[in-house]
């Protein structure tokens, strides 16, 4: 109870992983930069002369210039009050491409 591995305060309650409820100045730039990124690859992919359906999919797909940056840094939630979370909330979302979302939103 007394010894090097007795339970604190801080190990007792909380959240293990704590989120900023918004996204910094340099986690937004690295946002754009992987888009931009991902847009170099696919342009690469098209210039080979590969045709695939995954291409097709992927070319219909807007660019990093093309959004808004209401869409670069949030996407759509059915459970958040306006509808909108931060992308850095999703799990997985750097790996993941969040470019679209429903009609209106």
């Amino acid at each position: 109870m007394f010894g090097a591995f007795r339970p604190t305060q801080p190990s007792m309650v909380g959240l293990l992983w704590k989120t900023p409820w918004k996204l910094s100045r340099t986690r937004k730039a690295n946002v754009r930069s992987r888009l931009k990124q991902v847009d170099s690859v696919i342009e690469a992919v098209k210039e080979s002369g590969v045709q695939c359906a995954a291409l097709t999919k992927a070319l219909e797909l807007p660019k990093e210039h093309e959004m808004p940056p209401k869409d670069k840094y949030t996407v759509f939630s059915r459970h958040v009050r306006g509808y909108r979370k931060g992308i850095h909330k999703v799990p997985k979302w750097t790996r993941m491409t969040l470019r679209t979302n429903p009609k209106g939103f």
